[in-house]
């Protein structure tokens, strides 16, 4: 794809369900090297609103904006801002538990609201693990796995198929997709029944079952600088109020405009098989060319015929019958 040119200052109004919205320098590059420009960024979330909405709808929406594109300065927006049209749904929370800062989180339930945000260059969609009418309680675990230096694709499929088998063994089923970085995320919906403290109690315990089976491959070291040469960091403190994940078909900051893309267990079983090095290259393969393309194919592996909010107490129960206390 040919880089694109030189943008000028240009607006353009187009229509977005019942609302009419001025598109700002549609033309400005955002992604320099592999030529792709805001229009191209509206243009994806646009073409994939079906798909994203779901996973979005009601839940405190942080944005991560890159004005300049992605070499440029970037930031994170939580509070929405002061201009914000007055179609637009927010929600107004505390941060965390505890804390008297309260934001006012855009709610992004509709395509027009998913145009305006990637209007204001946003290019990656931060959501919480709750949603809006039932903020303290999550309807999904979820667990990122975070290879360290020196981590292969194989060690980093192998230890999410070990999460996976870990779960089954309890009789929860689990969901996984790329970060559209270097790692996966692996989530488990939830019945809405569970306190943010109950689920990241939920989430150590397996987390630390699956290090018990893998110490050699995984971690529970939170700093960087102190983790095993070549594990995987099985990151399970990102369950609570407040906390995030990037969003499934959430665009990334990265060269050749990576997608976080659901994918089906047997793609990771592939990919535990194949002998590369390192794992960003096999997850930059899904990018904001072709992942309306696979989507039409396949469909979304997170889609509501595999998202089934599960019980927490049957598969506790199960733990402590089978797993060393």
């Amino acid at each position: 794809m040919k880089r694109a040119a030189a943008s000028r200052r240009t607006t353009t109004s187009v229509t977005v369900g019942s609302q009419q919205l001025v598109i700002s320098n549609e033309n400005k590059a955002l992604w320099p090297e592999d030529g792709y420009t805001k229009g191209d960024l509206i243009r994806y979330y646009r073409s994939v609103a079906e798909y994203i909405l779901p996973h979005l709808a009601d839940r405190p929406l942080t944005l991560q904006r890159y004005p300049d594109g992605i070499n440029g300065p970037s930031f994170f927006e939580k509070n929405a801002p002061r201009f914000l049209p007055a179609w637009i749904e927010t929600i107004e929370l505390a941060n965390a538990v505890g804390t008297r800062t309260r934001t006012r989180f855009i709610l992004c339930n509709d395509e027009a609201t998913l145009v305006y945000v990637a209007n204001l260059a946003t290019i990656v969609l931060h959501v919480w693990t709750s949603r809006a009418d039932a903020a303290d309680t999550p309807d999904f675990i979820f667990f990122d796995l975070d290879p360290n230096d020196g981590c292969s694709l194989a060690t980093l499929a192998k230890t999410a198929l070990a999460l996976r088998d870990v779960l089954a063994e309890i009789g929860l089923s689990a969901l996984v997709k790329s970060s559209g970085g270097s790692g996966l995320h692996v989530a488990i919906p939830l019945r809405l029944e569970y306190t943010y403290e109950i689920a990241k109690s939920f989430a150590e315990i397996a987390a630390r079952e699956v290090h018990r089976r893998h110490p050699e491959s995984t971690t529970l070291v939170r700093i960087p600088a102190k983790r095993t040469f070549g594990s995987v960091y099985l990151d399970y403190v990102q369950v609570g109020r407040g906390k995030t994940m990037v969003a499934p078909f959430s665009l990334r900051a990265r060269t050749k405009a990576p997608v976080s893309m659901p994918l089906d267990w047997s793609e990771i079983e592939t990919m535990s098989r194949k002998r590369a090095a390192e794992t960003e290259g096999e997850f930059a393969r899904f990018t904001l060319k072709n992942a309306v393309r696979l989507l039409a194919e396949r469909g979304d592996p997170w889609g509501a015929r595999r998202w089934k909010p599960q019980r927490l107490e049957p598969a506790v129960a199960k733990a402590r019958k089978t797993w060393p206390a």
